[in-house]
């Protein structure tokens, strides 16, 4: 455990914590740690408070105080070492008398350093970016000893994932021998059988491979149907160390990792995947997205590469081996077409070589771009390509007569020709019977074609779904298509498609979950505002709001929502009609956060313009009119809450200031932050409080955690952080680099959690991934929780400072 250097006179580092992190199965990682010492001098055990004295109130706003004191050194020598929220978390202890009881705004030690006045044991204070945030114990905690360590029982479960990337990448749709849709998003590989309901293989609904540490990208089946190749792409961990491309062949069935293949070979990311057919899946072909995009050849048992060679500077958009012979490897991409001759028939590393043969368009018009390829049964290879042309490509005379492994120049020439769509072609799909599906860009259409290119029949996928991206052949006469727009379609040509996975397309960003029902609303850079039915794992309904939306919140009684805008608008929705209740725009900033009270008479707005704007809202929510506004923080609002009276606001901003408001008296700031320490709030989404400052990493400059939310019950916090993770906290969280359960999955920034309203289940959204993650919530021993019933908490509220 680290000790900690000796403190200042009255001064500790507060208690004891956990140190490190603990693996735990299914991805979850305990984290956490701390250190302690009682400063030289400090009266009493440590973490034991004396009783307290009310600070001085001060009139006068604390930017307008520059004393100082030679007491104040040592807290300046502290604050320079580093900006560090964890190991800068002060005790309070300072028992001298202050000039006016002032907190200090800018960090110590600099010029304009302002003496602090605090009875001894009354705060903790942390550092952001060397900013002193000033956090008041609430009375009813006699000492920090009492509060709780270590990580919490309950766990999180994923349950479901929402979304399937189809807007930026292929090779993401296969049907296993199971019957279940294999896909990706984020960093997860989902096994989904259509149908829905909970369970593995047998029982319908999805499963998830977990093993990648950044998004996957492409995916391969194996020919026995069963195993399954994952690529993903480089990354860095949140210390800013390399997460090196690499290949997972996993068992579809149990999810247990089978092989590991190519760490540390590729660069960028594999951007394309095949597995060889004839000789039952013995080897993997790897197209990474370097610049050379290198193409290799790995024995799929072993782990080990047997060929490589730098395929191309444009980029590779598939791969494939070739059904009939191992030893031809087709690539196709930017404005080419390679035959790969593969003289590797042995299988010993590093002795095979590979030679490429450029594919000749002729007379044909060369295209930009070739997406796609498939092999036929006779040994041709049909192209879809960016003109939206369907090429035929055949064996010349001379070439055919030197068939097999390893056999001479096998070149391919262009045989036929049939415009096939307008616009690009991204699909094609061999079917069971010989039959060939094109899946078209620009006209949405999907076309089977039979013998000769004839086509025989058609349907088009619906506008709002996108285009077509990726095609795979179901059970009977079912197909399964991804679209351009992050959905999945079911159904067939003759009766069309329905959606049965669906998602955002871009970055996320509001989030809130329904008062009585397990329901949530979503909404982001894509201008979609999406409601969700939890249990039906599904889209209730989504509608445009051409603009960006950034938070969003239900009135208590569920009738309606208030969604808030990037432009500074904000709307009220009703949630059965969809029709819009309320139309205002506050300012012309982006708006962060919009909240309603507890007994939903009042709405909060919080807006870039660094205001709080507060409306009164009728009983049905549909009507507001503006009450006033709260004016004081110096930077934008990032988080608020309401208390459980409705009547107050606590507040958090860009500059890390944490201000109390009394809205019933019309808006005021309440200057004297101490008095706040005991109050309850109705919910805690504030990242910055007493309660949950040790959620905090070690070394964060501020932006770490991007939303925060406590449990109904008022037992767990759940916290989104600035490196694609979930956390899981006990509350309060009130110690120095608390330990916490640890949940990996999303690919990018998760822009915020909410728990449900029995907190049964907690909800997750990824940013630039566009993925939504569904966590079922489970106590000790991985039961399910009971529902949920608010507890009233005494003293156990968020602390405050003076005078803001």
């Amino acid at each position: 455990m680290e000790s900690p250097s000796p403190g200042p006179l009255g001064l500790s580092n507060g208690p004891q914590a956990l140190q490190g992190g603990i693996e735990e199965s299914g991805g979850t990682q305990f984290e956490g740690g701390g250190s302690s010492s009682s400063g030289a001098g400090s009266p009493g055990p440590p973490g034991v408070l004396k009783p307290v004295q009310s600070p001085l109130c001060a009139d006068t706003p604390r930017r307008n105080s520059s004393s100082s004191s030679p007491s104040e050194r040592p807290r300046q020598k502290l604050s320079r070492k580093a900006a560090s929220s964890a190991n800068l978390l002060l005790r309070s202890g300072s028992t001298e008398s202050s000039r006016g009881g002032k907190d200090p705004l800018s960090s110590p030690g600099g010029p304009g350093s302002r003496r602090s006045n605090y009875n001894l044991g009354i705060s903790v204070k942390m550092f952001l970016r060397g900013r002193p945030i000033t956090m008041y114990i609430p009375s009813g905690i006699r000492s920090l000893e009492e509060l709780p360590i270590g990580p919490p029982p309950e766990t999180l479960s994923l349950d479901w994932v929402y979304g399937y990337r189809g807007r930026d990448s292929r090779s993401n749709l296969f049907v296993l021998r199971s019957g279940e849709v294999v896909y990706f998003i984020a960093c997860v590989v989902v096994l989904y059988r259509p149908g829905g309901g909970p369970g593995g293989p047998g029982g319908g609904g999805q499963r998830h491979y977990r093993g990648h540490s950044d998004c996957v990208r492409c995916l391969a089946v194996h020919p026995d149907g069963v195993r399954v190749a994952s690529g993903q792409m480089a990354g860095v961990d949140k210390d800013g160390k390399p997460l090196q491309p690499v290949v997972h062949v996993w068992d579809s069935g149990t999810l247990v990792k089978l092989q590991e293949i190519g760490l540390g070979a590729f660069e960028r990311g594999v951007g394309a995947l095949a597995f060889s057919i004839v000789d039952r899946g013995a080897f993997l072909c790897v197209v990474d997205d370097s610049n050379e995009h290198m193409l290799s050849v790995w024995d799929c048992s072993r782990g080990t590469k047997l060929a490589e060679i730098k395929s191309t500077n444009d980029s590779v958009l598939a791969v494939g081996f070739s059904p009939r012979d191992s030893s031809c490897i087709v690539t196709s991409g930017k404005s080419h077409v390679h035959f790969w001759n593969w003289s590797g028939a042995a299988g010993v590393p590093g002795n095979g070589t590979l030679t490429r043969k450029q594919g000749v368009f002729g007379k044909y018009k060369k295209p930009k771009f070739i997406p796609c390829f498939v092999f036929l049964p006779d040994g041709d290879i049909l192209t879809g390509d960016s003109e939206g042309n369907i090429l035929t490509w055949g064996r010349s005379l001379s070439d055919s007569k030197t068939p097999g492994r390893g056999g001479a120049k096998e070149t391919y020439g262009i045989v036929a020709q049939e415009h096939a769509h307008e616009g690009s072609i991204f699909a094609l799909c061999l079917l069971r019977d010989g039959t060939v599906l094109s899946g078209g860009g620009r006209d949405r259409r999907l076309v089977q074609w039979g013998p000769g290119l004839e086509a025989l029949q058609e349907a088009e996928i619906p506008e709002h779904f996108g285009a077509v991206r990726a095609i795979a052949e179901g059970p009977g006469s079912e197909l399964l298509v991804g679209t351009t727009k992050n959905a999945l379609l079911r159904g067939d040509l003759a009766q069309g498609f329905t959606p049965v996975i669906q998602g955002h397309t871009d970055e996320l960003w509001g989030l809130c979950t329904h008062p009585s029902q397990n329901r949530f609303l979503t909404c982001g850079h894509d201008r979609q505002l999406c409601l969700w039915d939890g249990e039906g794992h599904a889209l209730a309904w989504s509608i445009d709001l051409k603009e960006t939306g950034l938070c969003a919140d239900f009135h208590p009684s569920g009738a309606v929502v208030a969604v808030g805008l990037h432009t500074g608008r904000w709307l009220v929705l009703d949630t059965e009609t969809r029709d819009i209740m309320s139309d205002i725009t506050d300012g012309n900033e982006q708006l962060s956060v919009v909240r309603y009270s507890p007994d939903g008479m009042y709405l909060a707005i919080g807006s870039h313009d660094n205001m709080i704007y507060i409306y009164s809202i009728s009983g049905d929510g549909a009507k507001s009119s503006r009450f006033g506004r709260c004016v004081g923080h110096s930077s934008f609002i990032t988080h608020l809450d309401w208390s459980k009276d409705g009547n107050f606001i606590m507040s958090n901003s860009g500059d890390y200031e944490i201000l109390y408001w009394d809205v019933a008296a019309g808006c005021k700031l309440l200057r004297n932050r101490y008095e706040s320490r005991d109050r309850e709030w109705a919910t805690y989404t504030c990242v910055l409080g007493f309660h949950v400052y040790g959620v905090w990493p070690d070394g964060s400059d501020g932006t770490d955690i991007n939303s925060l939310c406590r449990s109904h019950n008022e037992r767990v916090v759940a916290v989104a952080d600035d490196f694609c993770k979930v956390h899981l906290f006990q509350y309060p969280c009130a110690r120095a680099k608390a330990p916490s359960r640890i949940y990996s999955g999303h690919g990018s920034h998760v822009t915020s959690v909410r728990f449900t309203h029995d907190d049964s289940h907690l909800v997750s959204l990824g940013g630039k991934d566009a993925s939504i993650f569904q966590w079922r919530v489970l106590g000790a021993g991985g039961a399910a929780l009971a529902p949920a019933t608010p507890s009233r908490t005494p003293s156990l509220s968020p602390a405050s400072s003076l005078d803001v």
